[in-house]
């Protein structure tokens, strides 16, 4: 029998149907699209097929300008509602990294507003230095330690204990959308698309985003967070190395390739979705797994 119960928001990007396979509690964010004649669309992080994905990028192409927001408190207080209303006791929830938004900050102040009316709920909300694949691994984890009869708190300790264990490799093709999420100025933005300069981006133990290295060319670069590989060791309870791409398949199938060759290493593919997405832009590629080691920044 299960101890608690596992939640997150769609920043892990898990796809539709893993949420109802894993039996996770699941909370889609919003994000929204506006095209060149300003007019404004409103869409759920919940898309339920790989087509969607790349309709989504192929908009982005087509210069369709897509941004997030922040959780909200009433949403998120409805997610915990209704589990509160399903019998939900114990729960762990998972958000997005503190250095990236204060989400946690909402997810908690929705808890204690759940608890008015349902004070045997306890929710432990969890940010995890950490996004998209990286936060879904650490779901996957509380997935099975929930399976396997550890408690609530042993759960949230574990996790808490291995966050920073979980790195992560990032390749943005076009900077100019790290520029408008802040992340570069627009003078490197500029100059690095005309140079064709692609960023390496990881996280640091603050859970904030950083550029690490940067290489000229797409392949180039990955021969480059390839090689970075080499410096850790995988956490033999979780190996799978995680390869995403937003919708650059041929890319993300040459970093496959490229671990396995020179690390023999078992990897999956995956797609992130629209609200990492909007800051990435088309094109990207990753690949995150945990190590044994810390993160060294």
């Amino acid at each position: 029998m299960k101890k608690f119960e596992v939640s997150t928001d769609s920043t892990c990007d898990l796809y539709l149907n893993e949420y109802e396979e894993l039996n996770i509690y699941h909370c889609p964010l919003t994000f929204t699209m506006s095209n060149k004649n300003g007019e404004l669309t409103e869409h759920l992080d919940e898309f339920k097929n790989l087509d969607e994905y790349k309709q989504y990028y192929e908009k982005l192409r087509e210069g369709v300008i897509s941004k997030t927001a922040m959780m909200g408190l009433i949403p998120t207080t409805e997610h915990f509602m209704k589990m509160a209303q399903c019998g939900v006791k114990e729960a762990i929830h998972f958000t997005i990294s503190y250095g990236l938004s204060h989400t946690v900050d909402i997810a908690r102040e929705a808890v204690l507003a759940v608890q008015e009316k349902y004070p045997e709920f306890n929710c432990l909300c969890m940010e995890c230095s950490t996004t998209t694949i990286g936060q879904g691994m650490l779901v996957r984890i509380a997935c099975d330690l929930r399976d396997k009869g550890y408690s609530l708190q042993e759960t949230y300790d574990y996790c808490e204990s291995i966050k920073h264990k979980i790195q992560h490799f990032i390749i943005a093709d076009d900077l100019m959308y790290l520029k408008r999420g802040g992340r570069v100025s627009g003078a490197k933005a500029v100059i690095g698309t005309m140079l064709n300069v692609k960023p390496v981006l990881v996280f640091t133990k603050e859970g904030k985003l950083e550029k690490y290295k940067q290489s000229n060319g797409m392949k180039n670069t990955i021969k480059t967070i390839v090689q970075e590989f080499g410096k850790y060791t995988v956490n033999n309870n979780y190996p799978t190395v995680w390869v995403c791409h937003t919708d650059n398949l041929e890319m993300a199938k040459f970093l496959e390739q490229s671990l396995q060759e020179q690390y023999n290493v078992s990897t999956q593919i995956r797609m992130i979705g629209p609200v990492i997405g909007s800051h990435l832009g088309p094109n990207a590629v990753a690949f995150g797994f945990v190590s044994n080691e810390e993160r060294p920044i």
